[in-house]
């Protein structure tokens, strides 16, 4: 038979164990949102109605990725101006409502691709948006970042200074 005193330490090193489990939980859910801020600054994007320029912050990686919409879908994108077109993962396309065209070679950085080349019917991130964007859809792109590439860059300026990029439409600034 237990006694009062052996219940209420029992009881006690349960909730103690309780707590401590809370406590690390909690650390590990503002850990992990601390990584995705560091992984992705620009996820939360607030554009002030009739703005003309949109400021990026650079990830931890030294990369800009910002949200935007496809024909009105979302995707992430990763702004390089290396790309000479915008390159979409092919696995994407139906879903974006874009179409594959002829065939063409493309280096990358992982060497020649065959893509399919597309025209993005709309294009749209922060207060910018572009119609008939000449873009490539890329078999061998895995995940679901979309290259921001300079057929749609080449319509903006852009200044970098540190770890913030200011991309703005030309002559307003």
């Amino acid at each position: 038979m237990n006694t009062p005193d052996a219940d209420t330490r029992r009881i006690g090193r349960r909730l103690g164990l309780l707590a401590t489990l809370a406590f690390l939980a909690l650390g590990w859910v503002s850990f992990d949102g601390a990584l995705e801020r560091r992984e992705d600054p620009n996820r939360n994007l607030v554009v002030a109605p009739g703005a003309s320029e949109l400021v990026l912050q650079r990830n931890r990686a030294g990369h800009y990725l910002l949200p935007g919409e496809i024909n009105g879908r979302p995707v992430r994108l990763l702004l390089d101006t290396g790309a000479t077109q915008v390159s979409v993962p092919a696995r994407l396309a139906a879903e974006l409502g874009l179409q594959a065209g002829a065939p063409a070679s493309v280096l990358t950085a992982n060497g020649a691709v065959t893509v399919r080349q597309t025209r993005i019917p709309r294009l749209a991130f922060g207060p910018f948006e572009f119609r008939d964007v000449a873009g490539h859809l890329n078999p061998g792109m895995q995940g679901d970042e979309v290259l921001l590439g300079m057929s749609a860059l080449r319509h903006l300026e852009f200044t970098q200074r540190g770890d913030t990029l200011t991309l703005r439409a030309p002559g307003s600034g």
